[in-house]
């Protein structure tokens, strides 16, 4: 059951987190039209209490949020909203209203999981990703064997292009073997800090 924000005292907080970074950008408040307009138009629109209106962040800077998805909090009064941000988000140039730099795209990883996860229990004619699993564990295990071979091959030239493309490919087929072998990545970073804490 999806849970609706409950905006019948009024405005709720609601803030913005990069759904590439997970960094959190910013708060401002919402009413039912600002989420509707939000829906609607794709662009984060907040209700601004300072110019008493609704007010789409990125309208005088050009710095838009495309909103990507919503949650709301357990007790309806909290929206957390996931977005891109086309520029610096604070109005004093930072990246954040924290003066933090929005940084680092890991969090599309989980993003990325979830539809190779998807392609594993929904699989498609046309999907690459569901062709993998339909083949088999073995397919899986020798596809990133030979995008690892590939990526040494093009770690001793000097074609950055070349190689990060490799880089992209290993490390997609690994998540697929992930997901084939039905071990989450976190289990994984589990052993990495184990023994970096050891």
């Amino acid at each position: 059951m999806t849970r609706e924000a409950d905006f019948s005292k009024g405005l709720v907080p609601a803030i913005v987190q990069d759904h590439l970074t997970g960094k959190v950008l910013m708060q401002g408040y919402m009413d039912a039209e600002a989420l509707q307009h939000t829906l609607s138009t794709g662009k984060v629109t907040f209700f601004s209490r300072s110019k008493n209106r609704l007010w789409t962040k990125g309208e005088a800077s050009g710095n838009y949020l495309t909103y990507i998805s919503h949650a709301v909090d357990c007790d309806g009064d909290s929206l957390l909203i996931q977005a891109q941000p086309a520029g610096p988000v604070c109005h004093t140039g930072a990246d954040t209203c924290w003066e933090e730099q929005n940084t680092g795209k890991v969090a599309f990883i989980r993003y990325l999981t979830g539809i190779i996860h998807d392609r594993k229990l929904n699989p498609s004619g046309q999907s690459y990703t569901a062709s993998l699993f339909a083949k088999g564990i073995n397919k899986v295990a020798q596809k990133v064997g030979e995008e690892a071979v590939e990526l040494v091959i093009e770690a001793k030239d000097d074609h950055k292009d070349l190689f990060l493309g490799e880089a992209a490919d290993l490390l997609f087929h690994y998540l697929v073997l992930l997901e084939a072998k039905e071990v989450e990545l976190d289990e994984v970073l589990d052993v990495l800090i184990k023994r970096h804490s050891s």
